[in-house]
């Protein structure tokens, strides 16, 4: 598969983002465990970041340009799984090994050293890490003066951790202009709203005052997901972040803001009227109702 785009308009893209979004249902029913508040907000970004705006290639993961994507959220990985399936890294009938022992696509994901999915860097799920991470790979980078760009998306939750902060100092201190990092603003973490549990606004002016630059979207308007991409690529001199301000369970009427999702499937019922929610797409189910009934 060519590393140029693969999807070009908004509207192939919002379709995508919502087979993506069926995907990451049909996956949970059938393990019956895992998260699915996370994996439905973040779809948007996802497929904009894999069918539009990485410089990656699913022939050659080693190719010597290609982006780095690190996704420190490890347990949002079914949306990660089914953006992959989507993209060519593996085939789709595999999202139905989701949390299967000895398969690739576990809770937490792994790379392929560690018999995890192919396109994933690093195993993540230890909540904090994986900035650290992406700002060593991104000053490596550029110490061997290679044109890669890093990407990194953390939780607003994850936030909480004081490593984040001690990665977000050292990136602002070296000037890593090579590193976006992507907050997941969904207001929501496991037992409750962020702001319930430790208070992060004013979150903007916090990176503002550690030296990063920072941007602000709307994390489910696609046209606005790729400008501003585009522009944190381009900005020069300092470590951008974007905080993209999400709802947890997008697309799913019942889930939707709800903090209550984060760490639990849909039942088969449920199941069934989230795929109502989300409709058909002409990209084509991995998974039926028929076969849902069948569970």
């Amino acid at each position: 598969m060519s590393t140029n785009p693969v999807l070009k308009t908004t509207e192939e893209l919002d379709e995508m983002a919502r087979q993506i979004r069926r995907d990451i249902i049909n996956m949970l029913v059938i393990a019956n465990t895992g998260h699915s508040g996370g994996p439905l907000g973040m779809a948007d970004i996802f497929t904009a970041m894999y069918f539009n705006k990485l410089n990656i290639d699913n022939m050659d993961l080693d190719k010597a340009d290609r982006d780095y994507f690190f996704v420190s959220i490890g347990h949002i990985a079914p949306v990660w799984y089914a953006t992959l399936a989507r993209r060519g890294f593996f085939p789709l009938e595999e999202l139905k090994t989701l949390r299967r022992i000895n398969g690739r696509l576990q809770g937490h994901p792994a790379s392929p050293k560690g018999h995890g999915a192919p396109g994933v860097e690093i195993a993540s799920g230890s909540l904090g890490q994986g900035l650290s991470v992406a700002v060593g790979m991104a000053l490596g980078l550029r110490m061997d003066s290679k044109p890669n760009h890093v990407y990194c998306i953390n939780g607003d939750g994850e936030l909480q951790e004081g490593q984040i902060w001690e990665a977000v100092m050292t990136a602002a201190h070296h000037k890593v202009d090579n590193l976006t990092m992507i907050v997941d603003r969904n207001h929501c973490q496991i037992d409750n709203r962020t702001e319930n549990v430790m208070t992060l606004e004013p979150l903007a002016d916090k990176f503002t005052a550690f030296g990063w630059n920072v941007m602000n979207m709307d994390g489910h308007n696609m046209k606005q997901i790729l400008e501003t991409l585009d522009k944190a690529k381009s900005f020069k001199g300092k470590p951008t972040v974007i905080i993209a301000e999400t709802l947890m369970g997008k697309g799913v009427s019942f889930m939707e803001d709800n903090y209550k999702w984060h760490g639990i499937p849909p039942t088969v019922e449920q199941a069934g009227i989230a795929l109502k929610d989300l409709a058909e797409t002409k990209f084509g189910d991995f998974f039926n109702l028929e076969e849902m009934a069948e569970l």
